[in-house]
């Protein structure tokens, strides 16, 4: 037996319980990963309130994670026992040990803490789809980015800066804005107390910027558009504050010919050949020192419900991390 939050029904993080649970044995394709990091994401949220669908109930939640191959099923030939591994996508890994799938493993570079992998597998590899693949950002542009002082955020600002952008981030606080400009945010605008539309008008000589990264939904969303110039592309990629109102189309014709997406990470990683060439992208960024993975917070793993409040309140930065001892 080992141990692991489940959810036996939707709710606050109150729902969120420690159990002890069988983790099973591997099949075919499979291996048992003991676990040692667990990285904490919103879509974590979503599942724990119902916003996503869970299949069944109790359910353990949490998408990514980072630990030690125990053993593997038949036919498993791309990580043996022993292997430090990592993943992302793969709903259950609040636990201490865990079957998953082993074609959505990734083996670990020895650069790279397990720590390490934990916070940045989902986040650093949702940040790579957005700035090198939906809109892939280059010299000269100027972009914006909500959320700039948060686990994705940290690394948008690294990475697109890196690419020679110019990074204009929201943030909720003086602080989070500071961190911000640490992590390679040229400018920060602290909605609090500005105006978003107004500002991103000021700051690019009232042309708009090519691509919005949106990951808070319903609270941006219309100012999100109404920052976008001609055919700019709008990326809605999260809903920390609640899911996008419906709208008519014609609110894009009428923005000047707007596009629209929705995207998820598993559309981008779902082949092998995507997966490995993501994560090869991601930990090449990283070890180069170009992008630095901020850990900003660390719970033990049966204090998840407290992460999750933190989170929910946007009192966290960067990465937060579940830790598992022993």
């Amino acid at each position: 037996m080992t141990r692991a939050i489940r959810i036996h029904m939707h709710g606050g993080p109150e729902a969120l319980r420690w159990d002890e649970v069988d983790p099973g044995v591997p099949d075919v394709g499979q291996a048992l990963i003991r676990q040692t990091a667990v990285g904490l994401n919103f879509i974590d949220v979503y599942h724990r309130t119902g916003l996503y669908p869970v299949p069944s109930m109790p359910a353990i939640i949490g998408n990514e994670g980072a630990g030690i191959v125990e053993a593997v099923g038949e036919g498993v030939t791309a990580v043996q026992v022993g292997d430090r591994v990592a993943y992302s996508m793969s709903l259950g890994s609040y636990t201490e040990r865990r079957v998953v799938e082993a074609h959505r493993l990734v083996t670990l570079p020895d650069s790279i803490t397990d720590e390490q992998a934990a916070a940045m597998m989902l986040k650093g590899c949702t940040v790579q789809y957005l700035v090198r693949r939906i809109y892939p950002v280059k010299t000269g542009d100027t972009i914006l980015l909500h959320a700039a002082a948060g686990g994705v955020g940290l690394i948008a600002c690294q990475w697109a800066k890196h690419l020679g952008a110019t990074v204009i981030g929201t943030v909720g606080s003086d602080e989070k804005a500071e961190l911000a400009r640490a992590h390679g945010c040229d400018h920060t605008i602290v909605y609090s107390r500005e105006n978003i539309v107004e500002r991103v008008k000021a700051l690019t000589d009232g042309a708009g910027v090519p691509v919005v990264y949106d990951s808070v939904g319903k609270d941006t969303f219309i100012a999100s558009l109404d920052c976008l110039q001609p055919r700019g592309l709008m990326v809605s990629y999260g809903n920390a504050s609640g899911p996008v109102d419906p709208f008519s189309p014609s609110a894009l014709a009428t923005r000047g010919s707007l596009f629209l997406t929705r995207p998820t990470l598993a559309s981008y990683i779902s082949t092998r050949e995507e997966l490995d060439a993501t994560a090869a992208d991601l930990f090449g960024v990283v070890e180069s020192g170009a992008v630095k993975i901020a850990i900003s917070q660390t719970y033990p793993l049966e204090d998840a419900a407290a992460a999750h409040r933190a989170l929910e309140a946007r009192e966290t930065t960067g990465s937060t991390v579940l830790t598992i001892g022993g």
